[in-house]
């Protein structure tokens, strides 16, 4: 007969089939689950991988995660884990630490650059989060309620989310986040989400819901976002003073530009680049420098990968004509 042991936190004891019906069954033990074994082994090479890098901050009587992404001290992290704070306390799961200070926030962007003072471990490796797909097995590596280095499992659940943000009185719509069931709680926040080959994809920024998180995407956009903090401590956006929702385009005009939608133009802000520009309410924006625009979302990040604030050309369609126009975008900081 096969004898078992039951573990208990006294030690173990023998158990026999008076107190056990399993221990009366004349069979050997039945060998490990090989696809929960492949997943166990998955998700213990990415921990082993990730969680090094994610650091526990604490600021000001705040608390949150950041992820190191260079070789020289810089970590990536929430604009609104920093808030205001200009520096605090970075400590990482091997025991090391040491203060950093704040290089640059995004709050439109939900995004902060932090460097540390001193030693850092390797950094993690950013991936690319436009190649995710549904169910994609993803893990999240943070701090939640001050429990450093905790690793949650779950699956890309959404993609394409948006998320709106707002600083001084501007909003932005933050595109393509990443929605995930992996587990988020307080502190989670600036953490790293990661898939199975160990790149970071996402940082995670929120929890909306009972199983629901999300996480900055890492993509061309926050690229250039994290770029431009570590390089002027601020993000560069420009200001055309108009707002747009998609539609679509008549079907004459659909098939000779041959696609569906556009952005109409709903508000002008007077004394606004769009005013001065003669852009107008009704009028269909189908380019921007000869990229075609359906959304806000394209514009915004048209808008954040013109830091000279050049001016650009903008094709309209107007009462059936197109119409060329040529606008100069301010900074969005001064405009505000």
């Amino acid at each position: 007969m096969t004898t078992w042991l039951l573990e208990h936190s006294a030690g173990s004891e023998r158990c026999d089939r008076r107190r056990y019906q399993a221990c009366s069954l004349d069979m050997a033990p039945s060998s490990p689950d090989p696809l929960l074994d492949g997943f166990s082994e998955v998700v213990t090479a990415v921990a082993e991988a990730v969680t090094p890098a994610v650091a526990s901050l604490r600021l000001r009587g705040a608390a949150g995660s950041a992820v190191v992404f260079t070789h020289d001290g810089f970590l990536l992290t929430n604009a609104h884990v920093v808030g205001t704070a200009t520096g605090g306390r970075v400590d990482f799961a091997d025991g090391t630490g040491s203060e950093f200070r704040v290089i640059g926030t995004d709050p439109l962007s939900d995004l902060a650059v932090i460097r540390a003072l001193g030693p850092t471990p390797a950094p993690a490796v950013l991936g690319e989060a436009s190649s995710l797909r549904l169910g994609q097995l993803v893990l999240a590596v943070g701090n939640p309620l001050g429990l450093t280095g905790s690793v949650s499992t779950g699956v890309v659940s959404g993609l394409g989310r948006s998320l709106p943000t707002r600083s001084d009185g501007n909003v932005r719509i933050i595109d393509d986040v990443i929605q995930t069931d992996a587990a988020l709680n307080p502190g989670s926040s600036g953490g790293a989400l990661a898939t199975s080959d160990g790149s970071v994809v996402g940082i995670n920024t929120a929890v909306a819901g009972i199983g629901v998180g999300l996480a900055i995407p890492i993509n061309d956009s926050s690229r250039t976002i994290i770029a431009s903090l570590i390089a002027d401590g601020r993000v560069h956006r420009g200001y055309l003073g108009l707002a747009g929702t998609p539609v679509p385009l008549p079907p004459i005009m659909a098939e000779r530009l041959g696609r569906d939608s556009g952005l109409r133009i709903v508000e002008v802000v007077s004394g606004s680049p769009a005013a001065h520009a003669d852009i107008r309410v009704g009028d269909i924006a189908l380019t921007v420098d000869g990229q075609p625009i359906s959304s806000a979302q394209q514009l915004q990040r048209l808008m954040v990968a013109r830091p000279s604030l050049q001016s650009l050309s903008m094709t309209l369609l107007r009462k059936g004509a197109l119409v060329d126009v040529r606008i100069l975008p301010t900074e969005l900081a001064a405009a505000a």
